[in-house]
């Protein structure tokens, strides 16, 4: 398992600079944004990308030895604007044709929040999206990383894992972070949240994120960096390991002065644990 990082944490910069500097720190693989990540160009509408343009992106990563592992497409899935969605939906399919070109496998995303109570109609459009979505990635060899993420339309492993079932094509993968699955009112029980992810969802698993999670002194959940709150990371690598050895796994909430102890602390407690 190697350690690797959220582009845009370095802020949004040009791609030439954003590689260097991402460089300087040791990492060797990112996830990808480029709407965050990127300053170059406006990559907030479909259409922008280009074999040229790509290849000039992905070559100036490699000259700094960072792999891109993940595309991130974090967009709104199951939107009511037809418009918006179809919007959507066009940029992750660009996504999808230029991850080969771009040298990653895959394109993730968390599906979207919830406006209202319409929860059946929502699972059907949502499910509409990512069956026109995996058909447009079993065309590419690409495939789509599904992450749950608490107060999303999928907020659960066990929704994740009916989605799975309801559309079952082996271009569905999970992107696991435990920290999205924890909340206020299961922080107590964080072990068993833990374990039912990977129960459910650790043989679809094709990347992982780092975040922390800690209670407040009014019991309210926070996000931190890894390593500063009070996740059982122990018992997440270990289940990662089991499941998935060598796993890439990207650090979220941290800043760049703060990721050399953060990645030290992942790789050092992997290394005890494997």
């Amino acid at each position: 398992m190697t350690v690797g990082v959220l582009a845009h944490l370095f802020g949004q910069k040009p791609y030439q600079q954003l590689a260097e500097e991402i460089g300087s720190y040791g990492f060797n693989h990112i996830q990808l944004a480029i709407w965050k990540a990127l300053g170059d160009y406006d990559f907030t509408k479909p259409g922008k990308l280009t074999p040229g343009l790509v290849r000039n992106i992905a070559k100036e990563f490699q000259k700094n030895n960072i792999s891109i592992s993940v595309l991130a497409c974090y967009l709104h899935l199951f939107e009511q604007d037809d418009h918006q969605r179809n919007e959507n939906l066009a940029r992750f399919k660009e996504l999808l044709r230029y991850a080969p070109i771009f040298g990653t496998p895959m394109v993730a995303v968390e599906v979207g929040v919830p406006n209202g109570d319409g929860h059946e109609q929502d699972w059907l459009r949502l499910k509409s999206s990512l069956s026109e979505l995996v058909n447009e990635a079993e065309k590419w060899g690409v495939t789509i990383g599904l992450e749950p993420a608490n107060g999303h339309l999928i907020g659960t492993a066990k929704e994740l894992r009916q989605m799975l079932d309801e559309l079952p094509s082996s271009h569905f993968g999970v992107v696991l972070d435990p920290g999205n699955l924890l909340t206020t009112e299961n922080f107590h029980r964080q072990d068993e949240v833990i374990k039912e992810a990977f129960d459910l969802l650790g043989d679809r698993i094709v990347a992982c994120h780092a975040k922390d999670r800690m209670l407040d002194e009014k019991g309210n959940i926070q996000t931190v960096t890894p390593g500063k709150g009070r996740m059982n990371y122990e018992l997440y690598l270990t289940l990662l390991n089991h499941y998935k050895p060598e796993c890439d796994i990207i650090i979220e909430e941290t800043k760049p002065e703060d990721m050399p102890d953060t990645r030290e602390f992942i790789e050092k407690l992997r290394a005890s644990i494997s």
